[in-house]
């Protein structure tokens, strides 16, 4: 038996982390001076309107305590752990896995992946993953799995402002610059671990845009694609489900994420993003 480990940054919600058998180890959302444990201390729309008021939320990794205790109960239980996790280039998060399967001295029984991802696209990493061990693959085939999601999905994602980006490092003043011109959308991709703008839209094109890369990319390939938004707003919930319905893909499966905490401390409300990737036979 093997164990898929992520971290919360994943946005899966915890029951579907659980239905799933995926263990997900937390990251903390620093607001009004306490510490949360990402997606359990606190729900996601406390902090988008934590600061549609103007507040200030940070973050921290996923300690590495809290990855020597996760590992210690699963080995006992399992052959090995994959251990996938966001970007190195965004959080201390894998590097404080990999210091902790070090300090267990478990070698080849804890394999660390950084992901080079967060938010929607480790969230279909993973699932991969398990599927894979599901279908009774080994480690090399869930490993497989998880390149394989790597280099195939195409995910963007657009903010209304760069401004919770640039505050949180993830952007320079000129990055943010550049991307806030008025009536104008950035749209951002996953680049070497970082989330880039690469180009810039009109607001109202945004979506219809995003979608023409997707339709561009996969063609009537059959596909599974993730519609991500950062709040619970329904009416924006069912008009991003609406347009990839209304989409020229092959929507094979389909699913909507909500942004957790700590993805929402940095990309802020309104924030949102649709993804795909093929489903191999």
């Amino acid at each position: 038996m093997l164990a898929i480990v992520t971290d919360s940054t994943c946005d899966l919600h915890p029951d579907v982390a659980r239905d799933l058998g995926l263990r997900v180890v937390p990251l903390h959302v620093l607001l009004r001076g306490r510490s949360f444990l990402d997606w359990h201390d606190i729900d996601p729309d406390a902090v988008y309107d934590h600061q549609r008021e103007g507040g200030e939320v940070s973050t921290q990794p996923a300690t590495q305590t809290a990855f020597e205790a996760t590992y210690r109960d699963l080995l006992a239980t399992h052959e090995g752990v994959i251990s996938l996790h966001l970007s190195g280039q965004l959080s201390a998060t894998a590097e404080h896995a990999r210091l902790a399967a070090q300090a267990l001295n478990a070698g080849s029984r804890i394999q660390i992946v950084d992901s080079g991802l967060a938010s929607l696209p480790l969230a279909e990493a993973a699932i991969a993953a398990c599927e894979a061990i599901r279908a009774g693959g080994d480690m090399a085939a869930a490993l497989g799995a998880i390149q394989g999601v790597q280099k195939s999905l195409l995910a963007e994602f657009t903010v209304p402002t760069l401004e919770y980006l640039r505050r949180g490092g993830r952007l320079s003043r000129t990055q943010a610059l550049i991307g806030n011109m008025l009536g104008v959308r950035p749209v951002l991709r996953f680049d070497e671990g970082r989330l880039q703008p690469v180009r810039r839209v009109r607001a109202s094109h945004a979506t219809r845009d995003i979608l023409a890369q997707l339709e561009e990319r996969f063609g009537r390939e059959p596909v599974a694609v993730t519609v991500g938004h950062a709040g619970r707003d329904p009416a924006r919930i069912a008009e991003l489900k609406a347009a990839m319905d209304a989409s020229r893909l092959n929507v094979a499966r389909g699913r909507m994420q909500l942004m957790g905490p700590v993805i929402g401390a940095h990309v802020g409300p309104g924030t949102y993003g649709l993804m795909a990737r093929p489903l191999l036979a």
